[in-house]
């Protein structure tokens, strides 16, 4: 199949796909006498593998781990289930700061009054400005603001 093809069976884009080739990510298939590149089942499944953890959240370089680790029938699963969970932690991670930010903004938002004047602790406590942002800081010990 050309590259348009192995695209909506995979799920993967043609950008993409020509993107994870030029990275060495997947191999370059062959190509055809007039250039066109030729795609096959093994091809198009390998694409899906690698839309599946990029939906997961795994870096390229993780991927690049984890197709290696499924090529090898000789593997640890051992191997795949301590990147997975190194995975996990890094996701639990960015929940957490997530978490924090998401506080931090509910909280400066309940310290704007919100109408018409023009004094903002939301902008002021971005742009941290002393003495006048920081709305969190104001009210950490009268609400626990984190």
């Amino acid at each position: 199949m050309n590259i348009g093809e192995a695209a909506q069976a995979s799920g993967v884009s043609a950008k993409m796909i020509r993107h994870y080739e030029s990275i060495g990510l997947v191999e370059t298939p062959p190509r055809t006498e007039g250039g066109y590149r030729r795609y096959d089942e093994r091809a198009v499944h390998t694409l899906r593998f690698v839309r599946r953890a990029r939906n997961l959240g795994f870096s390229l370089d993780e991927i690049r781990d984890l197709l290696s680790l499924w090529r090898d029938r000789g593997r640890a699963s051992a191997d795949v289930k301590a990147l997975t969970l190194r995975h996990v932690a890094d996701l639990e991670q960015r929940i957490a700061e997530l978490a924090a930010m998401r506080d931090t903004l509910r909280q400066l938002a309940q310290h704007c009054s919100g109408d018409e004047r023009p004094d903002c602790p939301i902008l002021a406590d971005i742009a941290d400005v002393p003495g006048t942002g920081d709305a969190c800081h104001a009210a950490r010990e009268e609400q626990g603001c984190h």
